[in-house]
């Protein structure tokens, strides 16, 4: 099945202690539905001292469910995303709210 949301998109989150606010999407981990965006739902992570690194109390983004994210479209708003085959044959994304194509 094609992802709605892939690594690069502008997203916006829904629900949760950084609602509304928008970032990148750096990875997304499509066996657990889950995604990480940048610079969001940071969590502070106590780690040991190991040959590499330091011990010491890190920050980091944890990842999120992918129900708790929406693509921001060309207007900046949420919006839900969609599949339209081109007359070439080509699946391209398509934003729900103004029907732009988002990629291809």
């Amino acid at each position: 099945m094609a992802a709605k949301i892939r690594k690069g998109d502008k997203v916006v989150i829904l629900t949760g202690k950084d609602k509304k606010k928008t970032g990148t999407v750096l990875q997304v981990f499509p066996d657990e539905s889950r995604a990480t965006v940048q610079g969001l739902n940071l969590v502070r992570r106590h780690t040991r001292q190991t040959a590499a690194q330091e011990s010491g109390i890190y920050t980091k983004e944890a990842p999120i469910h992918l129900s708790n994210l929406a693509l921001v479209d060309a207007a900046g708003k949420p919006t839900r995303i969609g599949f339209k085959t081109q007359d070439d044959g080509k699946k391209v994304r398509v934003a729900r709210t103004t029907g732009d194509v988002i990629d291809g």
